[in-house]
């Protein structure tokens, strides 16, 4: 969860995330080398007393500023290719998850437990207890196992939503009429939040997301329990 005042990204919570901040840190010291480079550049232009004004070509300098940057916008697309990729990578999920988003809230339904459905309403101020985050806390958590490969389909049931952790590295657009999907894993046990990340009428800004990271055995007594209210 974010702080006040904080300048870098969250604690990473799923292996996708961790890799999006180790790629985050290499193009951070890509540029910082670039820019430090083009202003001494700039000093050593500025302060030089050597001037040659018959100079009117360079085809080795004009060679070597073309494939320099050239060779770093490989070293930089390289990882982020892989990223991309990672991203999208789905292999044998163990449990699948569909969130559909409505003005203004989120339903989730677990189809492989017997369809547990329920509503995901965001706290009103009142109902806050002490230590909840405001305009972030919802009545019902998506509670989900560490260490689990998590299939989450994404639709909408009206406009378009998307739904959004960013400790999980997770961003999805909910189309209404379409099913995406995106896959999920808790690398520990937490609480994470998120919001709804378009913009989707006069109450966008109070649908959050909340989703517990519990062991497998805590996920299953949730599970009987759930099965049990219905």
């Amino acid at each position: 969860m974010a702080t006040p005042a904080q300048l870098g990204l969250m604690d990473a919570a799923s292996p996708v995330m961790e890799e999006m901040i180790y790629f985050h840190d290499h193009v951070m010291l890509v540029l910082i080398l670039i820019t430090c480079l083009i202003f001494y550049s700039m000093l050593v232009l500025i302060s030089s007393k050597y001037i040659y004004r018959f100079l009117t070509d360079g085809h080795v300098i004009e060679t070597v500023w073309t494939v320099i940057p050239a060779i770093i916008l490989v070293v930089v697309a390289l990882p982020s290719l892989k990223l991309l990729y990672l991203t999208d990578e789905l292999d044998n999920p163990q449990l699948t998850i569909k969130s559909v988003g409505h003005q203004w809230y989120w339903s989730y339904e677990y189809t492989d437990y017997y369809d547990i459905e329920f509503d995901s309403y965001m706290l009103p101020l009142g109902d806050l207890s002490k230590g909840d985050a405001r305009l972030l806390e919802v009545d019902n958590r998506v509670v989900l196992p560490v260490d689990t490969s998590v299939r989450v389909l994404v639709t909408a049931a009206d406009v378009i939503h998307s739904w959004t952790v960013p400790s999980l590295g997770l961003k999805m657009d909910a189309v209404p009429g379409r099913l995406n999907q995106l896959a999920l894993q808790c690398s520990r046990v937490g609480t994470f939040y998120g919001q709804c990340s378009e913009i989707c009428g006069a109450n966008h800004s109070f649908m959050p997301i909340v989703i517990e990271a519990v062991p497998v055995e805590v996920f299953e007594g949730w599970c009987d329990m759930m099965l049990d209210e219905e």
